[in-house]
């Protein structure tokens, strides 16, 4: 942009920024209208970077609902990015594995101070999810069998009932807006009740989408300059091939750790639509596939990921400590989320062509709508497990609806794990 060499200096350094008003819900996050402002954007230190998401990592509760906090603190309370960038990063990460808040940190991080700034802005969100699930993993594992613990988690099974309903709901209501779209949900549920593995579903609903949908995506998104993406492209090699020699190590090290690892890697990058997505693919293959743990104590995994800041996929932690302690959960909860963190450091800089690509936009579609039937194929499994009566039926029904009227969730899990206590 030219400036008139006229202009006050300290004008000249406001460039002028595009900022864009949220007007309707899509698939994909949210639709935008243009609406011109000016404004700046700052540069954050290293250190402030961790503080602040290590703060808002503390309180990350409801999963996609984050991302309004996020906006809140990076374009307008700290003025890292204007809101054009930050709605290409929603628009990017609802497009690729792996859980949407986690990878919006990251996005920012990645925006603001390259590749440094996404891992220092990964790990302060995602440390606190990850020490406190270690925290209830721990007591979980010394207490679960004791009288008043067992009727905890009886009530919390069926709020979780109650969790995934409404995620297929919500899941639903903003994806499934087409025959085409229901059509791959009901294939999706039928071919996972007949025990065809979830991930030949979701490859094959990703093949369908391709070419049933053929509708180029919106517009080329704010990129980063071009010396800048060959620097971070460099940068993601390099920690690829830390990650890769890792998992090398860890199978001399260890090889049952090393299956661990590759698992829950193999989920992540699965994982479209966000972290309840990788709800079906833990429990076919952590639960039906290879037995390491039953339904019920899975599902109480689930709800405890659900009082503990951060995504559902937090699981991974519960998980791994339960099958091999601190090392376990430490090396599951890696490997959960280190894939779809460089899967958004490679595609960042080159996503205004990847979403302009013919078949894009159709994959996506087709792989969203079969993670509604996955999803609602695990919320009948889950049923099935629950032991119910009357009082389960009414706290299900009543989970279900203040879940409905946008009921934060924390509220709803400790509501039903008082009347659990209480009354099961």
């Amino acid at each position: 942009m030219q400036y008139s060499p006229g202009v006050n200096k300290y004008e000249r350094n406001r460039p002028f920024l595009r900022a864009f008003r949220e007007v309707e819900s899509h698939p994909y996050g949210f639709k935008y209208e243009p609406v011109d402002i000016v404004g700046s954007c700052t540069t954050p230190s290293l250190a402030n970077l961790f503080q602040v998401f290590l703060r808002l990592g503390l309180t990350a509760f409801g999963g996609p609902a984050m991302l309004a906090h996020l906006k809140e603190v990076s374009v307008k309370r700290q003025g890292w990015l204007d809101e054009k960038i930050f709605n290409d990063g929603v628009v990017l990460c609802q497009s690729i594995p792996g859980a949407t808040a986690m990878q919006m940190a990251a996005y920012i991080g990645l925006k603001t101070r390259g590749i440094a700034g996404a891992l220092v802005a990964y790990l302060g969100f995602g440390l606190p999810a990850f020490l406190f699930m270690l925290l209830l993993s721990i007591i979980y594992a010394g207490s679960h069998q004791l009288p008043l613990v067992v009727s905890l988690f009886s009530g919390l099974q069926v709020i979780v009932v109650a969790i995934v309903a409404h995620a297929v709901y919500a899941f639903s209501k903003t994806g499934i807006r087409d025959y085409g779209a229901k059509l791959f949900a009901v294939v999706a549920a039928l071919a996972f009740w007949q025990g065809v593995s979830p991930f030949i579903v979701i490859m094959a609903a990703g093949l369908g989408g391709a070419l049933f949908y053929k509708t180029p995506a919106t517009g080329p998104a704010a990129n980063l300059p071009k010396q800048d993406s060959r620097l971070i492209m460099r940068q993601v090699f390099l920690l690829l091939a830390i990650f890769l020699a890792s998992l090398v190590g860890l199978y001399f090290y260890d090889a049952s750790l090393s299956r661990l690892a590759v698992l829950m890697l193999k989920m992540d990058l699965f994982a479209f639509g966000g972290g309840f997505a990788s709800v079906p693919l833990m429990l076919h293959e952590i639960v039906d596939v290879r037995g390491w743990l039953d339904s019920q104590t899975f599902m109480d995994g689930i709800a405890l990921g659900q009082i503990t800041p951060g995504p559902v996929v937090i699981t991974a932690t519960f998980v791994g400590y339960l099958l091999a302690g601190l090392v376990g959960a430490l090396v599951a909860t890696i490997a959960i989320f280190a894939p779809s963190f460089l899967l958004l450091t490679v595609t960042a800089p080159v996503f205004d062509k990847l979403k302009a690509a013919r078949y894009f936009p159709g994959i996506t579609k087709g792989i969203f709508a079969s993670f509604v039937g996955l999803l609602f194929f695990v919320t009948w499994q889950f049923a099935f497990v629950v032991p119910w009566d009357v009082v389960r039926g009414l706290l299900m029904a009543a989970a279900l609806l203040a879940l409905v009227k946008k009921l934060d969730i924390l509220y709803v899990v400790l509501i039903g794990a008082t009347i659990s206590l209480a009354l099961l």
